[in-house]
């Protein structure tokens, strides 16, 4: 098998095995996560990295059916920012860039996430360091990019100076009688049963074969850092085999994970997540999907890293997509976490997890993943017997 590269990073074969009985570092351990690292693992951030990325900006993807993927789009919650023949530009109400760009294919699929560079200086560096140059965005995004290509194969785009749309009206967040305290007098609750109205894109979930070595490519490129990691139970002499991962935006706080990665048998696409107003907005639309005949795939509940609320739904090519709200917001000061990945632990209420969001239920999914789970076994990577062992303990937890 290869050997995963840790660039600047600690890399996890280097770590011993964490001793029995708990963890005497304490990090995180009131915040996020029940223990933080041991001496020797993966720090969860580059020494120097070539700069660091402010936000994601947005995902693309091919769809061969345009209309219906708009449709469901507007019932999500976004809203049509432009059109031309073959595209389709969604947005939320922030202003800013749009969160997904719909692109006509003959297959629906993943074509990669754009960040947005701090300055436009940090393109030229970009590019000086990878090898890559410098181009113009179309006219209808505007301003520069550089393309990469991270160690999954996955197309990674980093813009500066593209247009920024208008905010727009959007869903406020309601008055709310907590406890004792009252902020609502003579006044009613009475949410509608309407799409809850996306603000932004909050993150995306890949899966690769290669998980530490794009992890690696990620911190020591995009200045990424890592909130918290999770590890297959009896596993972590090994290494993690997921990683949450915020931007370095220094004392400024950001989104306790822009990007998350995990370990798995396929280079792929797992879910992307973007922000509505409150709970009510969230539920509320939630009920229209339903309405719609849309197909839930989990929720409601909240996350226990991250912390967000969250609903997730499958559009009509079966890409899940979540609804979330309230979710942490972290510094660079704090150093990551650490703690088992397990099915159960993916929530601290709600619902158990589906077999739908774990990707065992019966279908083309279930079956794509075990194909892949076998096909993975024989090539040069990160994934093996052990490992799959230890992910069949996840997806049975």
């Amino acid at each position: 098998m290869a050997t995963p590269t840790a660039g600047t990073a600690t890399t996890a074969a280097q770590a011993p095995t964490p001793p029995v009985g708990g963890d005497a570092h304490g990090t995180h351990s009131d915040l996020h996560s029940e223990q933080g690292g041991l001496p020797g693992e993966h720090t969860g951030r580059a020494r120097n990295p070539v700069i660091k990325v402010r936000d994601i900006a947005w995902l693309e993807f091919a769809k061969p059916d345009l209309r219906a993927a708009e449709r469901f789009a507007h019932a999500f919650g976004f809203t049509t920012a432009a059109k031309a023949p073959g595209e389709v530009q969604l947005r939320g109400t922030d202003p800013g860039a749009p969160c997904v760009i719909l692109r006509q294919g003959p297959r629906s699929r993943f074509l990669g996430p754009t960040f947005m560079a701090a300055e436009a200086a940090d393109l030229v560096r970009l590019a000086d360091a990878t090898g890559a140059r410098v181009r113009p965005m179309p006219e209808s995004i505007g301003g520069a990019g550089v393309e990469l290509v991270d160690p999954s194969g996955l197309p990674v785009r980093v813009v500066a100076g593209t247009h920024e749309l208008p905010a727009l009206p959007g869903q406020e967040p309601r008055t709310f009688n907590a406890g004792h305290e009252v902020r609502r007098t003579n006044a009613t609750q009475r949410p509608p049963r309407a799409p809850a109205m996306v603000q932004r894109l909050g993150h995306v979930v890949l899966q690769s074969t290669r998980y530490q070595e794009a992890l690696n490519w990620y911190l020591e490129h995009l200045g990424l850092i890592v909130s918290d990691f999770l590890y297959f139970e009896g596993q972590r002499h090994r290494g993690p085999t997921m990683s949450f991962i915020r931007c370095d935006r220094g004392s400024e706080p950001a989104d306790h994970h822009t990007l998350a990665m995990t370990l798995g048998p396929a280079n792929r696409y797992v879910h992307s997540a973007y922000q509505v107003a409150d709970l009510d907005a969230l539920a509320a639309g939630g009920e229209f999907l339903l309405d719609e005949g849309y197909q839930r795939s989990w929720g409601i509940g909240r996350h226990i890293q991250g912390s967000q609320i969250f609903d997730y739904w499958r559009d009509p090519d079966g890409f899940l997509v979540e609804h979330f709200s309230d979710g942490d917001l972290f510094d660079c000061t704090l150093d990551p976490g650490w703690a088992p990945m397990t099915a159960s632990g993916l929530a601290q209420w709600g619902p158990p997890a589906t077999k739908d969001f774990l990707g065992i239920a019966p279908g083309k999914e279930s079956i794509a993943e075990l194909r892949s789970m076998i096909r993975s076994l024989r090539e040069d990577n990160e994934w093996d017997l052990e490992r799959l062992r230890g992910l069949m303990k996840v997806a049975a937890s």
